[in-house]
């Protein structure tokens, strides 16, 4: 029987539902600032996207595009100048960066109630002792994903492919909170098909394309691909959909799973941070 897919547009569509009734509701109009550096096009395109988003949501939006010859001092001025305005509520800066700024320093800069991203040391630390301040987007979506499949996390064994800051680590952790017994794989985890066939829940998060394929994933397990690589101009994950989902009881697709709950959960993000500004 084949897995059951995870509609990640849909699950996103109720989110952005709920937020824009939220946002119908403040005495505050909520403000979201991105700051993009350089002409990265994928950058430029989810940033147009965020900004279509908030439109959407009643949410106020910001778009500073700067060269990518931009001097650190000169980004800091800018993310200072967001801190500063009581406009604003989330900052974001996109990344990557380019190579002479850096990235740490730039995201630490941001205050700590505006980092919409959570991505901050200040966030991230917070999670680890489990005060979940703000979570990032991306793990928050994936978080949600598995939970619209009913399936209960605890005592399940989770398996997260990729330990970036980004997406693994901060995955692994809130699988923890759930009480499932999580872990970690990466490039030195051989092999690999060891440990992602013994997943009630695999996450892959490694940006290889097609990396797990069928006989790597244990009959009904729950699969979140979170890859998006292009391969001959078309966009996959690091998941071989069209193996795995005759054997997982769960799939979510490349593109239209993860992709559209990253949105919906920056914006839900956005009034966190609402919530968290001082009056």
């Amino acid at each position: 029987m084949a897995a059951k897919i995870i509609d990640g547009k849909e699950i996103a569509a109720r989110i952005r539902a709920d937020i824009k009734k939220r946002v119908s509701k403040l005495n505050v109009k909520p403000g979201l600032a991105v700051v993009l550096v350089g002409k990265d096009p994928a950058s430029r395109v989810y940033v147009d996207s965020k900004e279509k988003s908030c439109k959407e949501a009643g949410i106020y939006s910001e778009k500073y595009v700067l060269d990518e010859t931009i001097d650190e001092m000169e980004l800091f001025n800018v993310v200072e100048k967001l801190n500063q305005s009581r406009k604003i509520h989330g900052i974001l800066v996109q990344l990557p960066l380019p190579k002479h700024i850096n990235e740490q320093l730039v995201i630490d800069a941001i205050l700590p109630y505006k980092d919409v991203d959570g991505f901050s040391a200040v966030n991230a630390g917070n999670m680890l002792m489990g005060n979940n301040t703000i979570i990032p987007a991306t793990p928050k979506g994936v978080m949600k994903l598995i939970e619209s499949t009913g399936v209960n996390i605890e005592g399940k064994h989770a398996v997260v492919v990729g330990r970036s800051n980004i997406v693994g680590k901060p995955v692994a952790l809130l699988l923890q909170q759930k009480n499932a017994t999580v872990t970690m794989c990466h490039s030195k985890s051989k092999p690999l098909a060891k440990y992602t066939k013994e997943a009630d829940i695999l996450v892959v998060a490694a940006g290889k394309p097609k990396l797990i394929t069928g006989s790597m994933v244990k009959k009904g397990a729950i699969v979140i691909d979170v890859g998006t690589n292009k391969v001959d101009g078309k966009l996959v994950g690091d998941v071989d959909f069209d193996s795995v989902k005759k054997v997982a009881g769960y799939i979510t697709p490349v593109p239209g799973g993860v992709g559209p709950m990253t949105i919906a959960c920056l914006l839900d993000n956005t009034l966190e941070c609402v919530k968290l500004m001082p009056k």
